[in-house]
C-alpha cells in the first residue's frame, strides 16, 4: 500500500460539516484505509478576498489505488457534496478535495501534478500536514517541519479537533 496525504477545503455551505462528511467518505474510498487525520483549521481564501474563510484539513491514506484512481475517487466525493467546477480559480466551494503527495512519486499529467503545486507554500496544507506526519520529507528531499518553520501563518488557527482514524 502508498500513503498518500489529501488536502481538504471548504467555504460554503456549513464548512465544517463539509469538511468532516468529506472523511468520513474518504474512510469508504475503495482499495484504502484512512490512517491519519489532522485537526480542522479556519483560514482565509487564498484567492478572492470576498469569499467566506475556508475550513482545512489534511488526512493521511494507505491505498492500493493507482494516483489517477484515487484522484477519480476524490472528484466523485466532491460532486457527491456538491462541488460545481467553475472557471473561477481559487474561488468558493462545497469541498475541494486535493492529492498533496502519492508516497514519493513524483507526477506530471494534465490532471494531476503531484507532489501538489502549490503545497509547499499553503499554510492550511503544510501546518495540518505537519500536524499529521511532523517528520516527513517530500518527493524532493526538502523536510517539511523546514517549509512549516518559513511559512507565514496567516492567521490560520484550529477551530475542530482531529476525527479518529
Amino acid at each position: 500500500m502508498t500513503l498518500a496525504f489529501v488536502a481538504i477545503g471548504s467555504n460554503l455551505d456549513a464548512p465544517l460539516e463539509q469538511a468532516q462528511r468529506a472523511v468520513d467518505a474518504l474512510r469508504g474510498v475503495p482499495q484504502s484505509r484512512l490512517v491519519l487525520a489532522s485537526s480542522f483549521y479556519a483560514s482565509r481564501p487564498m484567492g478572492p478576498r470576498d469569499q467566506p474563510d475556508y475550513v482545512n484539513a489534511v488526512v493521511g491514506l494507505e491505498t492500493d489505488l493507482a494516483p489517477l484512481a484515487l484522484l477519480d475517487a476524490l472528484q466523485r466525493i466532491e460532486l457527491e457534496q456538491g462541488r460545481v467546477r467553475k472557471e473561477e480559480r481559487w474561488g468558493p466551494r462545497t469541498l475541494d478535495l486535493d492529492l498533496l503527495l502519492y508516497g514519493d512519486a513524483t507526477l506530471e499529467h494534465e490532471r494531476l501534478t503531484v507532489p501538489h503545486y502549490g503545497m509547499k507554500v499553503r499554510e492550511f496544507v503544510l501546518l495540518p500536514l505537519h500536524e499529521i506526519a511532523p517528520h516527513l520529507h517530500l518527493p524532493c528531499g526538502s523536510p517539511l517541519s523546514d517549509l512549516v518553520a518559513q511559512c507565514p501563518r496567516n492567521g490560520l488557527m484550529a477551530v475542530a479537533p482531529a476525527p479518529a482514524v
